[in-house]
């Protein structure tokens, strides 16, 4: 099992960030970094290299933080291998809630985020530096 740390945040500019900078002064890893919203709020889910140090700093800020446990699986590297996962486990009658990648490639974290303003973020990621997939 892989525990992962799920905080409700409001759906307004600075939320995130401010979060992450808790978990960056507290010296803590992120492994996975997820955000489920709604119009208001937001539940942003984090796989971090030190969960109790993470809930420690997250509450002490004031976050609404818990643990949860995920069943975390290897998918092999070939089209359609998630694709029978997901049936396996429907057939099995299990329901998948949500999903998010956790994934380690050339030692290199690979994110992907939405934005309102996908051009902006693109020339503030490029101005310093950071390779655009």
């Amino acid at each position: 099992m892989i525990k992962q740390i799920a905080v409700f945040l409001e759906n307004k500019e600075g939320k995130a960030s401010a979060c992450c900078q808790v978990l960056k002064d507290a010296g803590v890893n992120l492994y996975s970094i997820s955000i489920a919203d709604t119009t208001d709020f937001g539940i942003l889910r984090l796989i971090t290299a030190d969960n109790a140090t993470a809930l420690s700093a997250l509450k002490k800020a004031g976050y609404i933080a818990s643990e949860v446990e995920l069943v975390g699986v290897q998918v092999p590297d070939k089209a359609g291998a998630l694709s029978d996962l997901l049936i396996s486990l429907g057939n099995a009658r299990v329901n998948v809630e949500y999903m998010y990648s956790y994934a380690e490639m050339d030692g290199q974290a690979k994110i992907v985020l939405k934005t309102a303003a996908p051009q902006m973020a693109i020339a503030v990621l490029e101005e310093m530096g950071a390779k655009i997939l």
